[in-house]
């Protein structure tokens, strides 16, 4: 195998690690072509005697994303910015797409097929609010966090990779726990539920909001960025909806996938409108996070107008 060959064959592993460091698949697929860069460049001075090219690879990702977290405002998501609106209020401004975590489609994160039980992990790790709890960390510690404890690299590895001491990477990891362990809960997990995502569709294009909260966890949030607007509670969502006026009566959606996990392309009067991100816990609709964002449909292989309905 050639050496471009190597290199490839690590791209989904790095571009899941470089989103985790900067909550933007286009910033972490610039991330890894530039590792990819510094790789060639310094082809004739890697030793594989002395580390293994995943490891050197990942000691150039992660130094790559530090320089670049450097250089751009924090990402969150909207119930990191500010309490839940009132059912009802105006949107407000909308506010700079680089404040958002942004989606990646699980094709740029995920490997196809392996062992499900490492896939469901994998999963985890990509989520938008596990993402977005990385971001209110300094870069470094989130750095620290990833290697330890997603990707189980010990203490030593890791102070060899950021060149720092065993003693500073297990102070870091400690107060990236304690920050962590204050945020609220990550919206969800698990297996995707096809069944509740089916009676999810078919309440949504019905407008049948009763049937749609029925679906919700009674902590569910609604947001729609980039808007810092958001809902808490299935009540309040139940409201909002009920005095849109029947706002998303005759949209379209159409399945793909995002953050590990189940995804829709919204259409709207028969053009892209929004791609709703949905979290499922424990057997209900944790989060819907609607990013009214057009340009997103090209990064998923989205058309930007439906396909026409299959007929049977």
């Amino acid at each position: 195998m050639g050496f471009e060959d190597r290199l490839e064959a690590h791209r989904v592993e790095l571009t899941a690690h470089c989103y985790r460091m900067l909550a933007c698949a286009a910033e972490a697929e610039d991330a890894v072509q530039e590792t990819f860069v510094r790789a060639w460049k310094n082809a004739g001075r890697f030793d594989e005697g002395r580390a293994a090219l995943r490891t050197w690879l990942y000691r150039i990702a992660t130094n790559v994303c530090l320089d670049m977290a450097r250089a751009v405002q924090r990402r969150a998501l909207a119930m990191d910015l500010g309490p839940a609106a009132q059912a009802g209020s105006a949107l407000g401004a909308p506010l700079d797409p680089g404040a958002f975590v942004r989606p990646v489609p699980d094709r740029l994160v995920l490997p196809s097929g392996g062992d499900p039980a490492e896939l469901a992990v994998q999963r985890d790790a990509v989520r938008l609010a596990f993402v977005a709890a990385l971001q209110s960390l300094p870069p470094r510690q989130r750095a620290v966090l990833i290697l330890r404890e997603v990707l189980s690299w010990s203490a030593e590895e890791t102070a060899a990779l950021l060149g720092s001491s065993t003693a500073a990477v297990n102070s870091a990891l400690q107060r990236a726990r304690a920050a962590l362990s204050a945020r609220r809960p990550p919206a969800g997990g698990g297996e995707i539920d096809e069944e509740l995502l089916d009676r999810y569709v078919t309440a949504f294009t019905s407008y049948d909001v009763d049937g749609l909260v029925a679906l919700l966890h009674r902590d569910a949030t609604m947001s729609m960025p980039p808007f810092a607007w958001w809902l808490g509670g299935r009540d309040a969502i139940r409201t909002a909806l009920l005095g849109a006026g029947g706002a998303c009566a005759g949209d379209r959606l159409v399945r793909t996938a995002a953050n590990g996990s189940a995804a829709f392309a919204q259409y709207r009067d028969g053009r892209a409108f929004g791609l709703v991100v949905i979290d499922v816990r424990d057997g209900l609709v944790a989060a819907m996070t609607t990013y009214l964002d057009a340009s997103l449909f090209p990064v998923f292989g989205l058309p930007m107008t439906p396909e026409p309905p299959s007929r049977m």
